[in-house]
């Protein structure tokens, strides 16, 4: 009899085993299904699927963009530049746009390359090369002025760039456009719905933001909400970068003065601890 409950209990933890073997071979299977469905819809190119749907809203909002395309390049001509255009570009674009170029176009690519892939350096002497090349370079064709910028470093990390082959895709799509359709192609960027160009901006603020997680004290929040405030009020980024400069500066003094004062109390009762103790030192025989 004892034999018999024996091999029962046997048989009943051996059905139990099987049993939570194959619950947990379920869960295992439905775990992998929710992992391969995430991983089909982060392949997904959200950003390109919402453009097209920008580009076929163009067509059905104006049919007659249909009739102003025309195939081909459009032809490249080199711009003469007199000494009037010199000096109006030069005191006009190039010196306020400074203070942008260099903290968006540079310091902020470079902080922000660092902090979403800490595993590869970039030299901020390498991304100002590269910029000033571009626009030196391309405004003899009339092309507009140019910079990687921080937005939209952040706007491709956000809809899934992880290397440069995401920009090589995003030159590809700019170069085949231009060269099938010239300067027809503009008609259709001009009827571009701004609603959903204003949720592609939306998502790269957004990315932009999260990089300001990294404060390490109040002082540093308190110049970045100062900066962004001035800025926006003010609709200059060189006004915000001025005072953020300012303030930072302000800070950096307070501290250093609180530093040294302290410094300079601490020697001081150090000193009169070292008279105090002389004093009280006995007298020898």
């Amino acid at each position: 009899m004892y034999n018999l409950f024996t091999i029962g209990d046997a048989q009943a933890s051996l059905h139990a085993f099987r049993d939570t073997e194959d619950v947990e071979q379920s869960q295992s299977q439905s775990q992998r299904r929710v992992r391969k469905r995430l991983g089909v819809l982060s392949a997904i190119l959200a950003a390109l699927i919402v453009f097209l749907i920008g580009i076929i809203v163009c067509f059905i909002r104006d049919p007659s963009i249909f009739k102003d395309l025309k195939l081909g390049p459009s032809k490249i001509q080199f711009v003469k530049f007199t000494w009037e255009d010199w000096k109006v570009g030069f005191v006009k674009a190039a010196i306020p746009q400074i203070p942008l170029s260099i903290l968006n176009s540079v310091i902020a690519v470079c902080k922000l390359s660092g902090d979403l892939f800490p595993e590869k350096e970039i030299s901020a002497t390498a991304v100002s090369m590269s910029v000033g090349v571009m626009n030196l370079v391309g405004c003899w064709f009339g092309a507009m002025p140019v910079c990687h910028g921080a937005g939209g470093l952040a706007g491709q990390y956000r809809f899934g760039g992880r290397s440069g082959l995401s920009v090589v895709f995003l030159g590809v799509g700019k170069l085949v456009p231009g060269l099938v359709l010239g300067n027809s192609f503009g008609r259709i960027l001009g009827q571009f719905p701004i609603g959903i160009l204003g949720v592609l901006l939306l998502f790269s603020g957004i990315e932009l933001a999260m990089a300001s997680r990294d404060m390490n004290s109040k002082e540093e929040s308190f110049v970045m909400l100062v900066y962004a405030a001035v800025s926006l009020t003010g609709s200059s980024a060189a006004l915000g970068f001025g005072c953020g400069i300012v303030l930072f500066l302000l800070l950096k003094m307070r501290q250093m003065e609180w530093t040294s004062s302290v410094g300079f109390f601490e020697c001081n009762s150090k000193s009169s601890l070292h008279d105090e103790a002389g004093q009280f030192q006995p007298l020898e025989a």
